[in-house]
């Protein structure tokens, strides 16, 4: 499968005053998304805090988005060295009806081989019933997945597409030229490259900053078919905001940011983070 072009916000996670993850918080953030003209979401992402939630809290996670989605797409973030874990994940997304599943590289065994990492994944894509997209964040991993790697696994019939969050613009090119012809979904993460990602052909992007600037985002992939100039003085507007939010802790800002937009109710992330008290960047507010 392949998405529309568009913007997939990479959700945070409300919670509750228990620290449960809030449905009807779930409901109202995207709604918010919806309104603003986002064509899906991620949940249980970076964003999300993925890693802090359980394999079950993401089920249902995924779950509540799905039921709420009103023609968003929904894409379930799996974050672990676990196959069996990231292939019992895989098959929730399908039981419950969501679209894709987003999978980080198995990250603890950094000293892991390229070649162990694409049997890795390619076990995963013989056995998910639902399309996975390949993420890359070698910040938070340890591995990057090279532009070779992103050609093997695109091969595969049930991989959708990658994610890049690295932040390298030569990976706008290479990864383009590797999903040549293949009909797959390229999102860059780094908002700050969307102009010249949607330049090399990219679907959109799959973005934290899309937490607070949703509708500024997809007025920019909206309008890139018809009115490129147009699309691309929007996204040189919002660079420098683009910029600065990018330097906050996140995501303890972004959620700082939704309550403040009043989408949201607590800001409160779980432990070991702590919520952000501190002033919010200016020049994001500014244009929300």
């Amino acid at each position: 499968m392949s998405f529309a072009p568009g913007v997939y916000p990479a959700s945070v996670t409300p919670f509750d005053a228990k620290g449960a993850v809030d449905g009807p918080g779930v409901a109202r953030l995207l709604a918010y998304f919806r309104a603003n003209g986002c064509k899906g979401v991620v949940v249980a992402g970076t964003n999300g805090e993925g890693p802090s939630l359980s394999a079950v809290e993401k089920r249902d996670l995924a779950k509540t988005a799905v039921s709420v989605a009103e023609g968003l797409d929904v894409i379930l973030g799996i974050a672990t060295s676990s196959s069996d874990e990231a292939l019992w994940l895989c098959k929730q997304c399908a039981a419950v009806g969501a679209n894709a599943a987003l999978v980080m590289p198995p990250a603890y065994f950094r000293e892991a081989s390229e070649e162990g990492v694409a049997l890795w994944y390619e076990e995963l894509l013989d056995k998910s019933p639902t399309p996975i997209l390949a993420y890359n964040l070698p910040q938070r991993t340890g591995i990057t997945l090279s532009a070779e790697l992103v050609h093997r696994l695109g091969k595969h019939e049930r991989l959708a597409g990658v994610k890049d969050s690295s932040g390298n613009p030569d990976n706008l090119l290479a990864y383009a030229q590797a999903m040549n012809g293949m009909g797959k979904s390229l999102f860059v993460g780094d908002e700050t490259l969307l102009a010249e990602a949607l330049d090399n052909g990219w679907t959109g992007t799959i973005s934290g900053a899309a937490n607070a600037l949703p509708n500024w985002l997809s007025q920019i992939v909206a309008e890139w078919q018809n009115d490129p100039e147009g699309a691309r003085i929007k996204h040189e507007l919002i660079l420098p905001a683009l910029t600065e939010l990018r330097k906050w802790p996140q995501p303890m800002t972004n959620k700082a940011l939704v309550v403040h937009a009043g989408v949201m109710d607590s800001k409160a992330p779980r432990l070991p983070l702590l919520a952000y008290e501190g002033e919010l960047p200016p020049e994001t507010l500014a244009l929300m």
